[in-house]
């Protein structure tokens, strides 16, 4: 079982409070009596109590059980995105119905739930530092306090990059403000400066290496900071982020970062923490609650049987035919950077419209091996349980489509061990969510060197991503042994044309190596073309799939960005929140 920063002290202290829940001790002696229940600011000024606070502020990181305020970004990022639709039936979870279709209203529990817990988390870390700030506890070192402070800013840097994300305009609160004064904030500042002062403020000061598992280290904070100047264009800051994290990083066992041989070892808890986490979520299961295990992909698994089966859960987050498509390469084993993977003669085969007893012959064409990492398709093995069998396994295929997710996914093997069934379902498992990977950061590097014109180094960067999965011994295998496709996949040896050419190549890398890890959309947002782009795959996924996504379009200047939550706007007023654009 692991033991992560999660539980470790989490479970221990059981101060995961906010700051609005420190009390103030009364001035009269006979009424300073410990409230049963609730922690006093004495106790949690203590570095126990203060270490308590900041292991709080990282439990949030996986949203608490809130599908929507995790780091995977399923829903905002993917399904956004065009790697998935939301999958099961029409009915079940339909707040998400409209998410996929670009018809969400500032009402929609999906906004709300989203906002939730961001601000739960940067509240949690604002409360770490206005107790830290204030603690006379004589254990705590100057080092010490360096250090929580810059994780708590790193958290909180985490926290804002998200919400600007998602929602762009928003108002920043810090561990300056009083309640009453954080309630009037408006939404009408840049809060780009802020993210980045946090984030540097992190790689300033964190150490290099931690002592515990999860924590953000120097190389987290620079990686973030890449990220943060990439989505504001700032290429020549991001680069030298980037950089050093390509030649410096290290792990928090001292090892350089890099790339793992295989694949498929990156969605699996036995693999966790890994040499190309940089930063990740970290799980834990059987610990007494199933909310330090991995919460967010709880309802994304194959319906009906395997896992979290039989009938315990749940169908959603079925990847996109457009998705699979563009798995498809051409006989040298490159991408088909022209479009033409959804065309007739590329796409790949599938059982839609077949029961798992009726013949079927998977895709024989020429495939990138990630395919069978990324998607279960029928007749493929599908991790150790065997052939995915297709429609059994699917709740409505007419509604979503004849393919499962596949990262992410508890293995047979793992149940009861890496798996905690001690809730509704056996889905919540050990496997960490990875915000930023090492391939992550190779391909934000190959995007800013495209836009400072080093095209040759862009190109060897995209390389290294593409060589890891050439590697056939990681490859997806049948039972005897041989390959469960047609598995092709090479370099690229001819020099990039133009900066066009490198960017569609580079892009494109980060839609197969990323998919489904919620970056997607938020990709498309930051690079302008999302209304080209997924308006061409609501019309082409529609027309495989008209009850959910039939009829429905991108509205540009207005979707790429969700509402601000209306219970927001009425609780702190129309004068202090603004809506966002067409809402």
């Amino acid at each position: 079982m692991k033991n992560k920063i999660n539980n470790k002290l989490l479970i221990g202290l059981n101060i995961v409070l906010l700051g609005n829940l420190i009390l103030v001790a009364c001035k009269k002696e006979f009424l300073q009596i410990q409230p049963t229940g609730q922690l006093t600011e004495e106790v949690l000024s203590s570095k126990k109590g203060i270490e308590g606070l900041l292991v709080g502020a990282y439990s949030m990181l996986g949203g608490r059980g809130n599908y929507f305020g995790g780091a995977s970004n399923w829903t905002n990022g993917s399904i956004q995105g065009g790697d998935a639709n939301k999958g099961t039936n029409a009915g079940d979870f339909n707040d998400i119905n409209p998410i996929q279709r670009f018809e969400t209203q500032p009402t929609s529990r999906v906004v709300s739930d989203r906002w939730g817990p961001l601000y739960e988390g940067i509240s949690r870390c604002n409360a770490t530092l206005r107790v830290l700030a204030k603690s006379e506890d004589a254990s705590l070192t100057a080092a010490d306090k360096t250090r929580i402070t810059a994780e708590a800013r790193f958290l909180r840097g985490h926290y804002y990059f998200e919400l600007k994300k998602s929602y762009n305009n928003v108002p920043y609160v810090d561990e300056t403000l009083t309640s009453d004064e954080a309630i009037k904030v408006p939404n009408t500042s840049d809060i780009w400066p802020n993210i980045e002062a946090d984030f540097q403020y992190a790689f300033d000061n964190l150490p290099e290496t931690q002592s515990a598992v999860g924590r953000a280290n120097k190389w987290a904070a620079a990686a973030y900071l890449g990220k943060a100047y990439l989505f504001e264009k700032k290429w020549q800051q991001a680069k030298t982020m980037f950089d050093q994290v390509i030649s410096s990083g290290k792990t928090s066992g001292g090892a350089a970062y890099g790339l793992v041989d295989n694949y498929a070892q990156l969605f699996n808890a036995e693999f966790d923490n890994n040499k190309e986490s940089i930063f990740a979520v970290q799980a834990a299961v059987n610990t007494g609650s199933v909310n330090n295990a991995n919460p967010d992909f709880v309802l994304n698994f194959p319906y009906n049987t395997g896992p979290a089966g039989p009938g315990n859960c749940c169908g959603f987050f079925q990847p996109s035919f457009e998705l699979a498509n563009s798995f498809r390469t051409d006989a040298n084993g490159l991408p088909l950077l022209d479009g033409s993977y959804n065309n007739a003669g590329n796409e790949v085969v599938t059982d839609q419209g077949k029961l798992s007893n009726e013949a079927f012959t998977p895709d024989a064409g020429p495939l990138d091996p990630r395919i069978d990492h990324s998607i279960g398709r029928r007749g493929i093995p599908y991790l150790d349980w065997g052939n995915f069998p297709g429609y059994d396994w699917i709740r409505d295929q007419a509604y979503a489509g004849p393919y499962a997710p596949k990262k992410y996914i508890y293995y047979k093997s793992q149940e009861g061990t890496l798996t905690d069934g001690s809730s509704w379902t056996r889905g919540y498992g050990a496997m960490n969510y990875v915000i930023i990977r090492f391939a992550d950061v190779l391909l934000m590097s190959a995007e800013v060197e495209v836009e400072l014109n080093n095209l040759a180094r862009a190109q060897e960067l995209v390389n290294l991503v593409r060589a890891r999965a050439a590697n056939a011994a990681s490859w997806v295998k049948k039972s005897d042994g041989s390959n469960a496709a047609n598995y092709v996949i090479g370099q690229y040896t001819t020099p990039w044309a133009s900066q066009d050419a490198a960017r569609t190549a580079v892009r494109f890398e980060r839609k197969l190596e990323l998919s489904g890890e919620g970056h997607r959309f938020f990709d498309l947002v930051r690079w302008g073309v999302a209304d080209a782009t997924l308006d061409a795959y609501l019309a082409y996924e529609g027309a495989k799939l008209p009850i959910a996504l039939g009829g429905s379009s991108f509205t540009p200047n207005k979707n790429e960005y969700y509402p601000i939550p209306q219970t927001q706007i009425d609780r702190q007023g129309a004068d202090v929140l603004n809506q966002n654009p067409g809402y």
